[in-house]
């Protein structure tokens, strides 16, 4: 069974910046992909950005130049780093895993994250 972990969530002051991690229970190049969503109260789950296993980056438009997705291998750790964070940036931010071969998904538990002054 896969887990994923994620920690380092925090009240930040709107302008400031983060760095949210998802540690995985086995290696992370056996997912195709992992990613970072966000879900605010009432509000849909969103993408907020992600990597494939060959390193592929996406991100929504409202991350883009304000958001990276870097990967620890050794650690089986993906980091979402962002700046600039905007009160409407407040939500419970969650790490997701898919594999394609059986094709499954996995989600962690998420850690909140709040902008504030």
């Amino acid at each position: 069974q896969v887990q994923l972990v994620e920690s380092g969530g925090a009240l930040v002051q709107p302008g400031g910046s983060l760095r949210v991690s998802c540690a995985a229970s086995r290696n992370i190049l056996d997912f195709t992909t992992m990613g970072w969503y966000r879900q605010a109260p009432g509000k849909q789950r969103e993408l907020v950005a992600e990597i494939t296993v060959l390193g592929d980056t996406n991100y929504a438009d409202s991350a883009t130049g304000r958001a990276t997705i870097p990967r620890h291998m050794t650690r089986n750790t993906v980091y979402l780093e962002i700046n600039s964070l905007k009160p409407e940036n407040t939500a419970l931010y969650l790490c997701k895993a898919q594999t394609d071969s059986p094709r499954k998904t996995y989600w962690g538990q998420g850690t909140q994250v709040t902008v504030s002054s």
